[in-house]
């Protein structure tokens, strides 16, 4: 099984009720809107996405709503869970809507653990999704999750399941980490988090990003990534380094409400807050100063 995902991927964020559940309207606006300005494809139900705050129906129900209404070639969902049935179930769910692939973190609870632990808790998604197999990209972040898919894991993962296997995405930020899993096998699509290395990854280092920003600059990207735009990099590059100062998801969220006239996108999930009125207004003001006048935002 080869992966077909590649490019500009943004990791989606997932718009959010007043009683606290994932807005699915808001949701696939974004999700198209995404994928009409720039995006190869979308990461929905992942870290940006505030996945890990919602149930399991509520994760169900976005992944419901995004194979319904956007192309499932372009679609991949986090389905990791500190749970095995509920990651098992996801993925299952994932598979069963023929989304493009499943992106799992490892268990995440629990520290220390030993790679035998993490095997066991990959075969087990591996063999519930046999009968309906699903790319399974394994989701590289150790600052949250607190366990690492270092590379001799990898590496035992990629000789055990195979073609089970389509790559990863890291959110390490160690460029040279990445390197080495891509290095292990061309059939390995590796995705750092960062769009500074697009031009890496046209030049065939990577299979592109999968980035929380690219809610925000996925046009620039793309040119990045498809015409090898320098000075497009730049601008998208600059609009990550504003957003990365302060709490990401919130700037990101922020951001989002403003470019799309609607302040119900920068709703979060408990335990993450809002951006105090200052700092939100200071950062929408800087990013319009880069935009300038190519897209509209209101302060």
């Amino acid at each position: 099984m080869t992966s077909h995902l590649k490019g500009v991927i943004a990791a989606a964020v997932t718009p959010i009720t007043g009683d606290f559940g994932p807005d699915l309207d808001r949701f696939v606006e974004h999700c198209r809107w995404l994928l009409d300005n720039g995006c190869d494809g979308l990461n929905i139900c992942g870290t940006t996405g505030e996945a890990t705050s919602f149930s399991l129906a509520q994760r169900m129900a976005i992944m419901d709503r995004a194979a319904s209404t956007l192309p499932l070639s372009r679609i991949m969902a986090g389905t990791g869970a500190a749970a095995l049935d509920d990651a098992v179930e996801l993925t299952k769910h994932a598979a069963a809507l023929g989304l493009a692939g499943a992106l799992i973190l490892p268990p995440f609870y629990y520290k220390g653990v030993d790679d035998d632990g993490v095997v066991g808790y990959v075969e087990r998604i591996v063999r519930a999704t046999q009968a309906d197999p699903i790319d399974i990209y394994l989701y590289n972040f150790p600052a949250l999750a607190g366990v690492a898919y270092s590379p001799a894991l990898v590496s035992r993962l990629h000789a055990t399941f195979g073609s089970r296997l389509a790559g990863l995405k890291d959110s390490s930020g160690n460029l040279d980490y990445a390197a080495e899993i891509a290095a292990i096998s061309p059939s390995l699509a590796v995705f750092p988090s960062n769009e500074g290395i697009l031009l890496r990854a046209k030049a065939g280092d990577f299979a592109g990003c999968i980035s929380a920003s690219a809610n925000i600059n996925s046009s620039w990207c793309a040119k990045a990534f498809h015409d090898g735009d320098q000075a497009a990099l730049d601008i998208a590059s600059r609009l990550r380094a504003l957003v990365s100062k302060g709490p990401l998801i919130p700037g990101i969220k922020a951001v989002v409400a403003s470019l799309r006239g609607d302040a119900a996108f920068a709703a979060l999930m408990p335990p993450l807050s809002a951006l105090n009125e200052a700092d939100k207004h200071n950062l929408v003001r800087d990013v319009g100063k880069i935009i300038g006048d190519r897209q509209k935002l209101s302060v």
